[in-house]
């Protein structure tokens, strides 16, 4: 019988992306009993930082759940994160799922622009885990915005390019976080109907030199499951990183753990190996 690893990377509804019908409300504990009844030993609740005063959106750029966040500008202006009301739902789930390890953790949005004004709720010492991750970049006049609106204001590989070329500045920027995720993010909205498909060789040297520069910082890479493309542990390992994190980047209980199985096979292919807990990072 295979040994999952934790997922690293889950939210659940104290995340603003995460859904608040019926259908998803209470998702940290439901979440919890699908661990559960699938073996999964441990799980990192993730939830969004982002600390963004607001960022430009178009028409259909964000999720219909999430339209409320929308001002009259197109601008997103979310609500600060409740890091209490997170808490005491961990702790409830911790005594509800005594057989799950739960772990505590944010998704730090753009954490080299925002460190300062996070260190209060990570100097707590009440979070397990910190992913850092790059969700934005400048449209200019002050404003920034997701690759998905970026797409439809620029060339398909420009908006690429600033992406990767932003990576070394977030790492070099902030020490607030441990793992960088998903690496291929701006990947995730590529507009195949106008560009084609996305053809990470296309970027290479840009992949590998954003990864170079997180490995030299000590972090480890993340290996999310929305998306599993060998070449991403690959080039980790070719670039130097020496461990890796499992993140199925959940926001709701039926994609806990997704294609866990595969990607274990694909990292360890490349010579990551378990820790002995299983929320610690593969290495190499």
């Amino acid at each position: 019988m295979i040994t999952l690893p934790a997922d690293a990377h889950v939210h659940s509804e104290w995340s603003w992306d995460a859904g608040s019908d019926p259908a998803s409300a209470g998702s940290m504990s439901r979440t919890c009993k699908r661990a559960v009844s699938m073996g999964l030993p441990a799980v990192v609740f993730t939830e969004h930082l982002d600390l963004e005063d607001a960022w430009r959106v178009d028409d259909g750029d964000i999720g219909e759940h999430a339209q409320k966040y929308v001002d009259g500008t197109g601008h997103v202006r979310l609500p600060s994160f409740d890091a209490d009301g997170y808490l005491a739902a961990i702790d409830r789930c911790r005594s509800e799922y005594p057989q799950l390890r739960i772990l505590t953790g944010v998704e730090f949005g753009q954490p080299h622009l925002w460190e300062a004004q996070a260190s209060a709720l990570l100097s707590r010492g009440a979070i397990d885990r910190v992913n850092g991750s790059l969700h934005m970049l400048p449209l200019g006049d002050g404003d920034r915005s997701e690759p998905t609106t970026l797409y439809h204001l620029r060339p398909a590989k420009d908006v690429m390019w600033a992406y990767l070329d932003e990576i070394p500045r977030m790492v070099a920027g902030s020490d607030s976080f441990v793992v960088f995720t998903h690496i291929d993010y701006a990947a995730r909205s590529w507009p195949v109907a106008s560009a084609g498909p996305f053809d990470p060789r296309h970027f290479e040297d840009g992949f590998r030199a954003a990864m170079r520069a997180i490995a030299a910082s000590g972090r480890a890479l993340e290996m999310n499951t929305r998306s599993l493309s060998p070449w991403i542990p690959q080039w980790w390992a070719e670039s130097g990183g020496r461990a890796m994190s499992f993140g199925s980047d959940a926001h709701g209980p039926e994609q806990l753990a997704a294609h866990f199985p595969e990607a274990m096979a694909m990292v360890e292919s490349f010579g990551f190996e378990p820790g002995s807990r299983p929320e610690d990072f593969w290495t190499r």
